[in-house]
């Protein structure tokens, strides 16, 4: 009796290992045969200043509000920069989960700014397995504050090919090819069209908390007369809380649109011209299917 029960036991466990084996190969075999987008690659639609591969859900808005305060060099009497401030109001909507459209005005040149995004390629694996991410952005603005120049020289635009990857849970990063025209620009001698890459990244530390960093390169004469310029560089840390997503960094840009962090950034991080700023994003919804509003 005791033979023919350690037999029955022993034909129920090989029974029930047989039936997860199966189950494990077939859901597999059917991830296999399935595209799984890859999500998350950014918590937000900028790395720091920069943008990202993100672009807004479909009928999703996102208002952005951006502070710079002053060089921390400034000194005591300027508290260090905090008595200084620069700050742009942003809104950002997704006409699709790949198209959005958004509009920006800043304090420093008083800049209206407009811009658009479109996630080319999702990164994915599976049936279809893509190694990257690729979203074009092109943007134009107009700085309003020299009321004696004409319109069309107050004019610049931009266009960038974003590509990124997501390396498992935590990094993630991005290279960002970038174009930019100024009609006439602010420094006599300057060039109207510059090239630069930039290079961004993503470590995620926990489920709401990240590090990020920056760095733009721009292929110009460094001239200290013509164009007092310094590329940009940044570092930051984003925390999301539901429905928000604060994003705390330092930078060597008081500019937060391309034109003024990858064309016009002026302070330098060897001399202390660094800038503590953040920016504060809100998501709003008004997809009526899900009428819950985040936390």
């Amino acid at each position: 009796m005791k033979v023919l029960r350690l037999f029955v036991m022993l034909m129920c466990s090989s029974t029930v290992l047989y039936a997860q084996d199966y189950l494990l190969n077939e859901l597999s075999k059917q991830d296999s045969a399935q595209t799984v987008p890859v999500t998350a690659t950014f918590k937000s639609t900028r790395v720091v200043n920069g943008q990202s591969v993100e672009t807004m859900k479909k009928k999703h808005l996102d208002f952005r509000i951006s502070h710079r305060f002053g060089k921390l060099n400034s000194g005591a009497y300027q508290f260090f920069g905090l008595d200084q401030a620069t700050m742009r109001l942003g809104f950002e909507y997704g006409l699709t989960d790949d198209l959005m459209i958004g509009v920006g005005r800043s304090t420093s040149q008083k800049v209206y700014d407009f811009f658009g995004k479109y996630k080319l390629l999702k990164q994915s694996t599976g049936a279809r397995n893509i190694p990257v991410s690729v979203t074009l952005f092109g943007g134009t603005g107009v700085a309003t504050v020299d009321k004696e120049r004409d319109f069309q020289d107050k004019l610049y635009y931009t266009a960038q090919v974003l590509v990124a990857r997501k390396f498992g849970e935590r990094l993630s990063l991005q290279l960002s090819p970038t174009y930019l025209y100024r009609t006439m620009p602010d420094v006599t001698g300057d060039e109207k069209v510059l090239f630069a890459v930039g290079i961004g990244g993503r470590f995620k530390l926990s489920k709401r908390v990240s590090l990020n960093g920056e760095y733009f390169y721009t292929a110009r004469e460094k001239n200290t007369v013509t164009a007092p310029y310094h590329d940009s560089m940044s570092f930051g840390v984003d925390i999301e809380t539901g429905g928000h997503v604060f994003q705390l960094h330092f930078t060597n840009s008081l500019g937060m649109i391309e034109k003024q962090f990858i064309g016009e950034t002026t302070g330098s991080w060897g001399k202390g011209d660094i800038h503590y700023g953040f920016n504060i994003s809100r998501t709003f919804s008004f997809d009526k299917k899900n009428k819950k509003q985040p936390n």
